[in-house]
């Protein structure tokens, strides 16, 4: 009797990680992760896959983020022949991954699902913490010495929301070829205790758009900017120095909605 060979399906992951460790979502040539003496999560996931299925498989995410930057849902998805159910490919994620990066749900879709062109938006978070946060909060925010007026911040922020071109907002160097306009659909700032918390859902994001969006609320919650200042720096289309990099600990990948 012959062996029952198992179809090619696409399966879409959820997955989470701690970013800190990490050269990012990406995956790196061997020179390059050598350079940086870390792996990209990518390559740690394909790594992975590839004992499992015991051939070279490759994932496409719904996006890339940058170093030190974690996720709760990022996705992913492969084609594979795995003639089990999708709980025992779970389970087998689960055995060989470093507790850094967990895949949280796996299931079969359709053939044309695209973990990034499929995708209709995003949503982030920030984290601000306000003072010396502790050692098992540092990792995951950003530790603010100024007070910051959170009033300021959310009205810098309604600025900001709607379709606008965020130009002045991403990291890209050189001549921009991608289109900068992007809808905006919340930008929101929250604050409970020491903890402000700013929660940006878009269509798309540019290269380091929200950490920069980070950086022009702290501003503003700084009195570095006001309303009229960050309408400014949006209209104007030029990055200046005014528009800070939040840096990468505070920011988490929540979701993908597609």
């Amino acid at each position: 009797m012959k062996p029952v060979v198992a179809a090619i399906r696409r399966w879409k992951c959820v997955c989470a990680y701690d970013g800190t460790n990490f050269a990012g979502w990406q995956s790196q040539s061997a020179a390059t992760s050598s350079a940086h003496g870390r792996p990209a999560i990518q390559d740690v996931i394909e790594t992975r896959l590839g004992e499992m299925l015991k051939t070279a498989v490759r994932i496409h995410g719904s996006g890339r983020t940058d170093s030190g930057v974690h996720a709760h849902g990022q996705i992913f998805h492969f084609d594979a022949a795995w003639p089990h159910a999708p709980e025992k490919l779970l389970a087998a994620f689960r055995v060989g991954l470093p507790r850094t990066i967990q895949i949280k749900s796996v299931r079969a879709v359709a053939a044309d699902f695209h973990a990034r062109f499929a995708a209709t938006g995003k949503r982030y978070d920030y984290h601000v913490y306000l003072g010396d946060a502790d050692p098992f909060t540092r990792p995951y925010c950003w530790s603010c010495f100024k007070p910051l007026d959170v009033s300021a911040m959310r009205a810098a922020a309604a600025v900001l929301r709607g379709r606008h071109d965020f130009r002045a907002f991403t990291a890209l160097n050189g001549p921009e070829r991608e289109d900068t306009v992007r809808e905006l659909r919340r930008l929101d700032v929250t604050r409970r205790g020491r903890r402000i918390h700013i929660t940006a859902e878009a269509d798309g994001f540019l290269y380091k758009m929200v950490r920069s969006l980070a950086g022009v609320l702290v501003a503003a919650g700084e009195g570095k900017l006001d309303a009229a200042g960050v309408r400014h720096l949006l209209q104007s289309r030029v990055r200046t120095a005014a528009v800070q990099t939040a840096p990468a600990q505070g920011l988490f990948l929540t979701k993908v909605f597609y």
